[in-house]
């Protein structure tokens, strides 16, 4: 059994975990879910060895529990020349060799107590690992994986998939009492990902997996540990059941916050009303109220739900183009393509690829997908030809290719183009990398946030069309469908390699399948039926339709409240913002002011003043008045901070007043986002844009085009929503306009 009580650990740039607890029982298998960075493999290498690390709180263990482990990023060593069989069997035959060894010295030796203690050592070792009938239990593992035709095959001769299911059958026959796998279905096809899961449900003995492949999440655990925002839970039971507790909580937990907030508002404002009460009237009892409510507030607030496994929000993945093309043309063709090494990988293949289609290439490891991709990206192969329209964006399954892991992330971006530290800092924020991490060198992020990088640069190439090899590698779930609706939402071509079902089905048009060293075109009808006839239980449709069933319940009943609720903790965080930044500077220009007229000089707190009387930023209908309005279908009462002005996607915003820019990049639910300061504490807000026009600090006239308008941030349909400012707390711009 391993205990973990109250334990937290820090890196300089970032908290992993806070106090958190749970137990893994003997003979538990145990899935490890949580997003990208969290912390997943840390916790892992603690357990392994604690001693590394300087962590809070307890780990409990037995001292002799033999842990068994596998490297998500673990590699063949080509050098070493050996059979499938001889890797497999390195430990039996070292302690065989070592027993015969023994033997040898003990009939010419004085000193036969000694070698019989060293022989019994060793003779222990192998019987812990049932070395008697070693030869046996690889046979019966190698043909649970169906890799028994490999036995004899050199390790040099295996594909990357293949070697991850042996360095798993090796493992798991040193008979440890504990087995711990990162990431060990990655890169793998359908017919090795199925091996695998036969071979963690055969295991009798304690399993811990950091996994986010939805397959064997499905069928191979009865414990869910999730670790996200620094905290952790734990399930007992299979990942479908806590999806369903999640989504049941979700629906419970925001009807609690929804009144809870609302309670908090209403005493906030009672709280304003007594403080205003009390900067005339100074009667003891006044004060006494207000302390009183104000102690109230602070318990509410501490009382407050913090749910971070609700409440997880799905990363920011946007793949875009500047070359969209309207009509559907063909963007890919490949005549009588084929490839030979030592032997033939392909021959005869034909296919073509519309501007517009979500195409899946599919097939077992080694056939020869990653090569025929890479020939595309290359472009001059007389068998392929692709339209003079098409520009080509290319994601590599090996990291190392589509990224310089030396460099920082700064530099990484700076080399794809960007031109100064704010673009890129602006640019990455979204996808959940900030300001701290900017100058990290890339081989310090896990696998799954070096891959989300990889997807931030191809979305900066604005390319028509993606060739993209594996690219939920890594990748955690909210990922994964992150990534799923940002290729459904892609207006061009996409080429995928991908081994991910699930994936493939909830993203592509079609797929392209390699067999007898041909490709031949499958509809996704026919392709769903045979991957669950070939891969999956045969209950698993009747679980999965149900699940699916349930879900389109429970996320109909929550939706509204989800979205809008996000959207107003989002807004008010980045309205906060925006109001310490206009404070700031208020106060700045103050102090200018006075030292200025110590000094009796008008020098040093000069700037461009408005007119006072402000313009329309855009004409069009106000679609959402300034103030308080109520949900229309749950009820709840919002705060908005502005009006909304509905125009159409693209269309130019101007300045209200002159004045200088205060701020123009990424504000969190505003989106794109520019604030004007026009001097006597007044500033004007334009969010939700497309693309600014200005910069930070510039000075602008009234009715120049600053932004054009868009739906960036938290925005359901194009639109403009402009604040009024005054000492930076938001007024009704009515009475401005």
């Amino acid at each position: 059994m391993i205990k973990v009580d109250n334990l937290s650990y820090s890196f300089p740039q970032k908290d992993l975990y806070n106090n958190i607890s749970f137990t893994i029982e003997d003979g538990q298998h145990c899935a490890f879910i949580g997003a990208s960075g969290s912390g997943k493999s840390t916790l892992i290498d603690i357990i392994m060895d604690p001693e590394r690390y300087l962590f809070d709180g307890t780990l409990e263990m037995d001292p002799n529990c033999k842990i068994g482990y596998v490297s998500q990023f673990s590699q063949c060593d080509k050098s070493k020349e050996t059979t499938v069989f001889e890797y497999i069997a390195q430990e039996f035959i070292r302690l065989e060799e070592e027993i015969a060894h023994i033997c040898a010295q003990m009939e010419n030796s004085s000193n036969i107590e000694v070698l019989l203690e060293k022989y019994q050592e060793a003779s222990d070792k192998f019987d812990a690992i049932d070395g008697h009938d070693y030869e046996s239990n690889i046979n019966k593992k190698l043909n649970l994986a169906n890799l028994s035709k490999h036995k004899d095959k050199m390790i040099s001769e295996l594909s990357g998939g293949e070697f991850k299911l042996i360095q798993v059958i090796k493992e798991m026959l040193n008979n440890p009492d504990l087995m711990i796998m990162d990431e060990p279905d990655v890169f793998l096809d359908f017919e090795n990902l199925n091996a695998l899961k036969n071979l963690i449900n055969s295991h009798k003995k304690t399993i811990l997996v950091i996994t986010h492949n939805r397959y064997l999440l499905n069928h191979c655990f009865n414990k869910i540990i999730h670790l996200e925002n620094t905290e952790l839970q734990e399930f007992d039971g299979r990942f479908i059941d806590y999806n369903f507790s999640l989504l049941q909580t979700k629906i419970e937990t925001q009807e609690i916050f929804i009144a809870e907030e609302e309670e908090i508002a209403r005493n906030e404002a009672l709280i304003n009303i007594l403080r205003e009460k009390a900067t005339y009237n100074s009667e003891a009892s006044r004060g006494r109220a207000l302390k009183a409510r104000v102690k109230i507030q602070e318990r509410l607030q501490e009382r407050r739900i913090k749910a971070p496994f609700v409440y997880i929000k799905e990363p920011y993945i946007n793949l875009t183009t500047d070359n969209e093309i309207e009509e559907e043309i063909t963007a890919l063709k490949v005549n009588n393509f084929g490839v030979t090494f030592d032997e033939v990988l392909l021959e005869n293949v034909n296919f073509e690829i519309k501007s517009n289609d979500k195409v899946a290439i599919i097939g077992t490891n080694g056939v020869g997908k990653t090569t025929l991709m890479k020939e595309i990206f290359k472009n001059n192969n007389e068998c392929i030809e692709i339209n003079d329209n098409i520009e080509l964006c290319y994601l590599s399954q090996m990291q190392g290719n589509g990224l310089n892991e030396s460099s920082t992330i700064l530099e990484e971006f700076y080399e794809a183009g960007f031109k100064n530290y704010g673009e890129v800092r602006r640019y990455v924020s979204r996808y959940g990398f900030n300001e701290d991490v900017l100058k990290q060198k890339i081989s310090s992020l896990s696998g799954g946030e070096r891959n989300i990088l990889q997807l931030a640069k191809v979305s900066s190439s604005r390319a028509n069309m993606l060739l993209l090899d594996e690219p939920t590698s890594h990748l955690d779930t909210y990922s994964q469908m992150a990534l799923e609706k940002a290729i459904q939402n892609y207006n061009g071509a996409i080429l995928m390699i991908s081994h991910d079902y699930q994936f493939i089905v909830n993203s592509m048009d079609y797929v392209l399948m390699i067999e007898d060293k041909t490709i031949r075109k499958v509809s996704m009808k026919k392709f769903k039926r045979m991957i669950y006839a070939n891969y999956f239980d045969k209950d698993y449709l009747e679980i999965e339709q149900k699940k699916k069933e349930r879900e389109v319940v429970l996320q109909k009943a929550q939706n509204d409240r989800a979205t809008a609720m996000q959207a107003v903790e989002e807004l008010n965080a980045s309205s906060a913002q925006i109001t310490s930044l206009l404070k700031a500077r208020q106060a700045e220009r103050a102090a200018a002011r006075a030292a200025a007229a110590a000094q009796q000089s008008s020098s040093g707190y000069s700037w461009v003043q408005g007119t006072g009387q402000l313009g329309w930023p855009v004409s069009g209908e106000i679609t959402s008045p300034y103030g308080y309005r109520t949900h229309p279908i749950w009820g709840t009462t919002i705060y908005h901070s502005g009006i909304d002005i509905g125009v159409d996607e693209g269309t130019p915003v101007h300045a209200a007043d002159g004045g200088t820019v205060a701020w123009s990049g990424w504000m969190g639910g505003y989106g794109y986002a520019v604030v004007i300061d026009h001097g006597n504490g007044m500033s004007t807000l334009y969010g939700h844009n497309s693309e600014l026009a200005v910069s930070e600090g510039q000075d602008v006239g009234k009715g120049q085009v600053i932004a054009y308008a868009g739906s960036t941030g938290n925005s359901t349909g194009p639109h403009v929503h402009f604040e009024v400012r005054i000492s930076g707390d938001p007024v009704d711009p009515m009475g401005y306009l």
